[in-house]
């Protein structure tokens, strides 16, 4: 398939997991890609990537802390400079924290909102003349299945979420006229730099027992990245062309 010839997209969260599995789907589909990550590391390896595929002709990076504006207001520019215009953009960058709520501190609290709820916005409101510009504009979010049913100890994760979907109905609704679509994708049960390892950073003392429900009824265990990545290249493309305003959960079943 090369439904992404001609396309110009750029991603955030591109230097692991689903960000990165997003830039080599794009990619392969034949779209002109500006990956972003605060990672430069991870950059690298995504560079790397893309160069062992025999698609990094079609790839630029950037490191950019999408929580800090001045940095992002310099990286949009760099994007459009680079691409030429936006035409989509991919907001998976994000962080995971978890606490006891008793436990949280304001800090803790303010850092997940900062990254995910308002580096999304940042990320939205500085592509948004570039996208209006563009060709058959799409704004595809992230947001998770915790926006919507319960995650133990991660009541700041979830309030991201839940409010970069609202945030996503808004702009859909605000910008339809102009002919650009807003779709959320809700993944859940997925691997990830979020879901393995340190993570979900889980209290000592978590009891396991509340997450007997977090369990995908398709398959063993948690999918792979690429599965996501599928989901979002057809949002972006002229396959989603009738898909705006509402959000898509990606989560093999875990939540009935």
């Amino acid at each position: 398939m090369n439904r992404y010839e001609g396309r110009r997209v750029l991603i955030t969260g591109a230097g692991s997991g689903i960000g990165r599995a997003t830039v080599h789907r794009i990619l392969a589909e034949g779209g002109r890609v500006h990956a972003v990550d605060v990672s430069e590391d991870g950059l690298k390896t995504t560079a790397e990537q893309a160069e062992a595929a025999g698609t990094a002709a079609r790839l630029t990076t950037g490191q950019l802390d999408i929580s800090d504006e001045a940095a992002v207001k310099e990286g949009t520019a760099a994007a459009v400079d680079a691409l030429g215009g936006i035409d989509v953009l991919v907001n998976a960058a994000g962080i995971l924290r978890s606490e006891h709520t008793h436990k949280t501190t304001l800090d803790l609290w303010n850092t997940v909102l900062a990254v995910n709820l308002t580096g999304t916005f940042l990320m939205v409101r500085e592509s948004l003349a570039a996208l209006l510009a563009g060709d058959r504009p799409v704004i595809v979010n992230f947001s998770s299945t915790s926006a919507s049913f319960a995650h133990p100890y991660m009541a700041a994760y979830a309030a991201s979420k839940g409010g970069i979907q609202s945030m996503s109905h808004a702009l859909a609704a605000e910008y339809s006229k102009q002919g650009l679509r807003v779709v959320c994708v809700a993944p859940g049960s997925i691997e990830s730099g979020m879901t393995t390892g340190t993570g979900p950073g889980l209290p000592d003392d978590t009891d396991w027992s509340l997450f007997a429900k977090l369990a995908p009824a398709l398959g063993q265990g948690f999918a792979g990245p690429e599965t996501v990545a599928g989901v979002v290249a057809m949002l972006g493309s002229e396959d989603g062309a009738f898909i705006t305003g509402t959000e898509i959960r990606i989560d093999g079943g875990t939540h009935y």
